[in-house]
């Protein structure tokens, strides 16, 4: 049987952003570091990055505040980052002759999951890297077509 691996999080509810606005800024940040993410949310220009750079900043709080564990924020990485739909607010808009339009006010719930980060990749130029596979790929397929 496996351990589940320890993680930290944080999660801010009822925030006034749509969903999917709030996804698109959450998909830049998923499977990176803390400062690479903070890079990427702190040049972004959408207006739902500024909320999650609060919730990433308060999973990193509760990363290095927790006694049991005593992680560094520069050391974590995202393991897991979404968004969910929170509760719609109804408004009704007034129309010419009587009738009236429906006005969805969406919210969203997003949620940051926190991991230590795994140990440092393979360097491209040693061997078993990225770079010496595809070599290998690209040396079968001349010595095929000669």
């Amino acid at each position: 049987m496996t351990a589940a691996r320890p993680y930290v999080g944080a999660t801010a509810k009822y925030v006034k952003v749509t969903p999917r606005k709030a996804r698109l800024v959450v998909d830049h940040i998923r499977g990176r570091t803390v400062p690479e993410a903070r890079t990427v949310l702190a040049f972004m220009p959408r207006a739902a990055a500024r909320d999650v750079e609060k919730v990433l900043a308060s999973a990193v709080a509760n990363a290095e505040s927790n006694p049991n564990l005593r992680w560094n924020g520069d050391d974590l990485m995202i393991s897991a980052a979404y968004v969910d739909e929170g509760p719609t607010l109804k408004r009704w808009q007034q129309r010419a002759r009587g009738r009236v339009n429906q006005i969805l006010k969406r919210s969203c719930h997003i949620t940051v999951r926190l991991e230590p980060a795994a140990p440092a990749r393979l360097e491209k130029n040693e061997p078993g890297g990225e770079a010496s596979t595809k070599s290998r790929r690209r040396s079968r397929t001349r010595k095929a077509v000669a």
